[in-house]
């Protein structure tokens, strides 16, 4: 949060890559500006993430994309999200690709950037 009266910085954009570059259920992992940034095609959509997991600084983009189990009120397994949710190498931690928010405890986050498509290029607003 900014504190009142403090100037916003100002967020350069930089091109990721055409969307051409990236295919469904891909990533990438970039150097923009000094950060290191997982872009992911999920569904078609773009989503940027900071590659380091809040839970313990490891490299979250690196790790595998998949689903998850769903809630049920059985006794009965059910996965689904299959290719929104990122889960950190390194301990497990769950993150959805679209928000960032961890599916272990709601108050953690993963940093996310605004990603746009102008013209078939993705951009990454950071």
């Amino acid at each position: 949060m900014v504190p009142r009266g403090a100037k916003r910085k100002a967020k350069k954009k930089y091109v990721a890559c055409r969307s051409s570059d990236l295919p469904l259920g891909e990533r990438m992992i970039l150097d923009l500006d000094g950060k290191n940034v997982g872009l992911f095609n999920v569904g078609g959509q773009y989503f940027a993430l900071h590659n380091r997991c809040p839970h313990t600084g490891g490299p979250l983009c690196l790790g595998p994309i998949t689903g998850t189990a769903q809630p049920t009120t059985g006794r009965n397994f059910e996965y689904g999200r299959e290719g929104s949710i990122l889960r950190c190498a390194w301990h497990g931690w769950e993150f959805e690709i679209e928000t960032g928010q961890s599916l272990v405890d709601p108050k953690i986050r993963a940093r996310k950037y605004p990603v746009t498509v102008e013209d078939g290029e993705v951009m990454v607003h950071i």
